[in-house]
């Protein structure tokens, strides 16, 4: 294990890397919008290739990021039935779905999606609308995106197997997020300071 968690530490540093990048490129796509928007408005003219760099832009931010959304615990979890195990219960389930589901995911459409991003580059595909962009780019963000999302599955796979070991804290608590102990005291607390003083 302590031979893995220096790969699972820079697995993490490369998600949140990009992370931290691709968040401008909601500012990017904000303003050609707007741009775009306002030339249609005020000049009564329109450029497809503005309209299409913005769905690309919007692939990007959601396919690139993924990984960075597992890092942060951030992706969609319904712990109605697995709420009621142990911790460790719930994290042998969660190495069960990372290596079940998520693994095998990545693999197979990374293998089926390259020959097509390897064909619209070598075909020099482009959009079949007047002045569209090239296609291979937006193609090879899926293949992309999946091998961030697989590199940062390996690192969670990494990180909850540790945790088993006793040798890190436990990786699926957000950062931000409190255990219910702290919520208790801060619950006391508050009451304490609610209650009116009593009197001598």
């Amino acid at each position: 294990m302590s031979s893995l968690l220096p790969l699972s530490r820079g697995i993490d540093r490369l998600n949140e890397w990009v992370g931290r990048w691709v968040a401008w490129l909601v500012l990017a796509t904000v303003l050609i919008s707007a741009g775009n928007a306002v030339v249609r408005k005020v000049f009564n003219t329109s450029s497809n290739a503005l309209l299409e760099i913005q769905w690309y832009l919007f692939a990007a931010i959601f396919l690139l990021a993924a990984g960075y959304t597992l890092l942060r615990q951030e992706h969609v979890k319904i712990d109605v039935v697995l709420g009621r195990f142990s911790r460790r219960t719930q994290i042998k389930v969660e190495i069960f779905g990372l290596a079940a589901f998520l693994m095998p995911f990545v693999g197979i459409t990374i293998t089926l999606v390259w020959p097509l991003v390897v064909r619209a580059y070598v075909t020099g595909e482009q959009s079949g609308n007047a002045g569209g962009l090239i296609r291979w780019p937006v193609f090879a963000l899926l293949p992309a995106g999946l091998t961030l999302l697989g590199l940062q599955g390996v690192s969670e796979v990494i990180k909850r197997v540790a945790f088993l070991n006793g040798v890190i804290n436990d990786p699926g608590r957000k950062a931000n997020e409190k255990s219910a102990e702290e919520e208790l005291a801060e619950a006391i607390r508050a009451q304490a300071a609610a209650a009116p003083e009593a009197k001598p």
